[in-house]
């Protein structure tokens, strides 16, 4: 398949919207991201952040970073106002999801099915809220696969009738950008994805890089 440009395709949709500001309800999967995605997009959109995370674990891992979303918002300078809205925390739906594929590694079909669970969420509630767009911070993140996420979002646009925002948030320096941001906020940046499964494989990395 070849290489989309979901940049550009972004910069060319807001180039459309011609001084017109519609309102955006945006997945976050953490503070990190959402802060240079938020700087990147709130000139444009009125925005609503949607905490839905069920793939983290433990729980206080899910509270630490959630409190550090709400921390985020209380700082982060905008041009329109952004709203909070936080999803329930049901790790049942997520290890559910991901029955049978615990051995699968990161990046492979079981992150997929996570995106997929987290976007068909905020898709729902994006339709059953009249939004005129939605999209997921999760672009920003080198580890993310891009062109997966835009994908399920394009057939979740098909599906509920609300316009999905490609997007490649780390491009042009986005996920430098988040790190600076992160710096001046004082951000909580973990170290593994959130799920028990990345969680396994930072401590094996832990393991492996402790002197004998």
């Amino acid at each position: 398949m070849p290489n989309v440009n979901y940049q550009k395709q972004m910069e060319e949709t807001i180039a459309g919207l011609r001084g017109e500001t519609p309102s955006l309800f945006l997945h976050a999967c953490c503070a990190p991201c959402s802060s240079y995605v938020l700087e990147a997009l709130s000139d444009y959109f009125k925005i609503t952040l949607f905490y839905y995370n069920p793939n983290i674990s433990p729980r206080a891992e899910y509270e630490k970073r959630v409190a550090e979303v709400r921390r985020l918002l209380a700082g982060l300078p905008v041009k329109n106002s952004v709203a909070l809205l936080e999803g329930k925390y049901d790790p049942e739906t997520f290890f559910a999801m991901a029955k049978g594929r615990e051995a699968e590694p990161e990046g492979g079909g079981r992150c997929a099915l996570c995106y997929e669970l987290r976007l068909r969420e905020s898709a729902r509630l994006a339709k059953a809220g009249g939004f005129d767009w939605f999209t997921t911070t999760l672009s920003i993140s080198p580890y993310k696969n891009a062109q997966k996420l835009n994908e399920i979002g394009k057939k979740l646009e098909r599906e509920t009738g609300v316009r999905y925002l490609c997007s490649d948030f780390k491009k042009r320096d986005g996920y430098r950008r988040s790190i600076v941001l992160s710096e001046r906020y004082g951000l909580y940046r973990q170290d593994y994805c959130g799920c028990v499964f990345s969680r396994a494989q930072r401590d094996a990395r832990r393991t492996a890089a402790e002197p004998v």
